[in-house]
């Protein structure tokens, strides 16, 4: 009988193919774990899981097809024990709260050092929960009173791609002084001085990609 213990079986998911590899061949060279599948966008990233059903899984957040945080919620409601840690280049509290709630156990950034990435999957394959410091402390920079409600996204997303008041207003059907309304409040929450400096914030904190 071996006294070496079985490798860590881990999957990743991210749509560039450099990325990917990087990635694996970073994980095999610190030892104790085997690469069981790779995924190019979230709805392969659902199938291999369940195909191949790895102890680890890292998971790139903007991805084609279905993205990271789909395939989170696709895959922890049908396998609840599911470990999977989010790998991205977004630190926004916003996406960082969306991917804790959603049932991921970690969340790092790529610029992670190889060491510290094979050492948060040993951690969260041992049931631990690993958030990179910068994360965090975006999270623990914002309060529960300043998240945007859906319809506020809506009507931000609809300005950020160049729409009036007024045609965010027939689109959403609601009034021209309901946007503005909404608007005000998104400035307030954000403390952005303007629409152009709400969308940048937005986008910095994760609510809105364009």
């Amino acid at each position: 009988m071996s006294d070496n213990p079985a490798p860590i079986r881990v999957m990743i998911a991210d749509d560039h193919p450099m990325m990917r590899e990087g990635i694996a061949a970073t994980l095999l060279a610190q030892g104790g774990m085997e690469i069981v599948g790779l995924a190019s966008n979230g709805e392969e990233a659902i199938a291999q899981f369940a195909r191949h059903r790895p102890d680890v899984t890292l998971m790139d957040l903007q991805m084609p097809v279905k993205d990271g945080l789909e395939a989170i919620i696709a895959i922890r409601a049908m396998h609840p024990d599911a470990r999977i840690v989010v790998l991205t280049t977004f630190s926004g509290d916003a996406r960082v709260t969306a991917a804790l709630k959603a049932g991921a156990a970690g969340y790092l950034l790529k610029d992670v050092a190889g060491a510290e990435l094979a050492r948060t999957v040993r951690h969260v394959y041992q049931g631990a929960s690993v958030i990179a410091k910068v994360a965090q402390q975006e999270v623990d920079g914002h309060y529960p009173a300043d998240k945007l409600s859906p319809r506020e996204l809506e009507v931000l997303r609809l300005a950020a791609n160049g729409n009036s008041n007024r045609m965010i207003g027939d689109i959403l059907t609601i009034s021209e002084p309901t946007v503005k309304s909404h608007m005000s409040t998104v400035l307030v929450k954000l403390g952005a001085s303007d629409r152009t400096h709400a969308v940048t914030l937005a986008m910095k904190r994760g609510y809105i990609s364009l």
